[in-house]
């Protein structure tokens, strides 16, 4: 019997256009990319030149500060252009893919064979180990790194987001190969939610030694790693944990099962300007373009910007176009409209009921069961942080988040430690920032405290 711990604090937002389950055909076009800011705390190291030709597998760049940690191209092909943007960053390494698909050969592996080194080196050598992220800091982690336990959250509980259930299905044997490779490394916390049982059913029989699973019951952000780490197992200064999302299990136990690198993730097109929102398998790097651009996404509503495209949900994702590429961590594809055309008589003032409001300022929470459709609009200003508990009623966790916020933006160390910022990563503070009146955005505030952390303590 798998543990349950019940969340009460938190909210989930009911919105119009969630995929449903069914794929799409997209046919990929031929040009892919790698961009390293999809690696929070990687400062990359191209490895390739313009004309290289290069297999699926082999390593695109680097992280300069810690070389053996390798990120492996999603496909072979020849490297069409490193892009840099201003003081020569790295933007993204464009590959032109291959007709014929050509892929370097790992040798398939016996994870109960392995030890912990020899599953750390697996993953180095095929490029895939900075899919790992780590707390504290909220980074892709380093193989020096010693963690006391690794978590993996399979609840997906943001607005619009990918059901992991759905794609799991047919890849059972993957995900728990994954899971048995990071158990070897630590103990290994696998948080599902209250409604997965098909999930539980087709692993819980076969779970490896050294994995427990832990039931989330309660609304969003209970599937957020962050929360899962503060329930179990609290980070403490020191003190380091792996976090890994549930479709880099899936990539990890191809690696062994195949000795191939396959990073192929099944996506979500969503939101309300989506004509017709379902799943669609692709590859990390892949063009956004054919799966827009096939009669899902109004052309015209995109070329007068009256909708948002955003890679992620619409909590944590970042707006980007139509030729853009699929980043490393990203199940989602959202497309809500943008709000600079809204025309609405009286502003604020009037009785509305098409629009979500968390104080009850609108008729709407007379209809609890009510999808919505929101736009992009920050409706307000920034002012003055007010304390008013609004952070606490949504986050779940074991910190005082006013408070956290107010010691980062006054750049306090020891309050901030204090106050438990090494448990936290951004995107905890996703749901605090939608509800937030003084329309801060938390989830940069976080970062940057993050950061200066991480420098004071290097």
């Amino acid at each position: 019997m798998s543990n349950v711990i019940r969340l009460r604090k938190g909210l989930d937002l009911r919105l119009k256009g969630a995929a449903e389950q069914r794929k799409l055909q997209v046919t990929p076009q031929s040009l892919y990319a790698l961009v390293p800011d999809d690696f929070v705390g990687v400062v990359p190291r191209v490895l390739v030149h313009e004309g290289d030709h290069v297999l699926a597998g082999e390593p695109l760049f680097a992280n300069k500060q810690c070389p053996e940690v390798t990120f492996a191209s999603p496909v072979s092909g020849t490297v069409k252009a490193i892009v840099r943007g201003e003081r020569r960053k790295v933007l993204c390494v464009q590959v032109e893919a291959d007709k014929q698909q050509q892929w370097k050969d790992f040798g398939r592996k016996d994870v109960a064979q392995l030890d912990a080194g020899q599953v750390k080196a697996a993953l180095l050598e095929a490029g895939l180990f900075g899919y790992i992220d780590q707390l504290p800091y909220a980074v892709s982690t380093t193989p020096d790194t010693q963690p006391k336990a690794i978590f993996v959250s399979a609840l997906r509980d943001k607005p619009l987001a990918a059901d992991f259930q759905y794609e799991l299905q047919g890849q059972e044997a993957d995900f728990l190969t994954g899971l048995a490779a990071l158990a070897k490394v630590a103990k290994v916390h696998l948080g599902v939610g209250s409604l997965q049982a098909n999930l539980l059913s087709s692993i819980q029989q076969q779970l490896p030694q050294g994995v427990d699973v832990t039931v989330f019951d309660g609304p969003c952000p209970a599937g957020n790693v962050g929360v899962q780490v503060n329930h179990l197992d609290p980070v403490n200064k020191g003190e380091v944990v792996w976090t890994v999302d549930p479709t880099a299990v899936l990539f990890f136990g191809r690696l062994f099962g195949t000795g191939r690198v396959n990073l192929s993730r099944t996506v979500a097109l969503c939101g309300s300007e989506v004509s017709s929102p379902a799943y669609a398998d692709m590859l990390v790097g892949q063009q956004l373009t054919p799966l827009l651009m096939n009669g899902a996404v109004s052309e015209a509503d995109v070329r007068e910007g009256k909708v948002r495209i955003i890679r992620g949900n619409v909590l944590t994702g970042c707006p980007c176009r139509p030729d853009d590429f699929l980043g490393a961590h990203e199940s989602e594809v959202t497309v809500i409209p943008e709000g600079n055309h809204a025309d609405e008589l009286l502003g604020w003032i009037m009785p509305r009921t098409q629009q979500f409001s968390v104080s009850r300022s609108y008729f709407s929470w007379l209809s609890p069961k009510k999808l919505f459709r929101p736009d992009a609009r920050i409706k307000g200003g920034e002012r003055h942080i007010i304390m008013s508990g609004e952070y606490d009623s949504v986050l779940p966790m074991d910190i005082y988040g006013e408070y956290l916020i107010k010691a980062i933006i006054t750049g306090d160390i020891d309050r901030q430690e204090q106050l438990g910022i090494y448990e936290v990563s951004p995107e905890d503070f996703a749901l605090a920032e939608f509800v937030d009146s003084s329309k801060l955005e938390l989830q940069r505030i976080v970062r940057q405290g993050l950061d200066t952390l991480r420098k004071e303590n290097a």
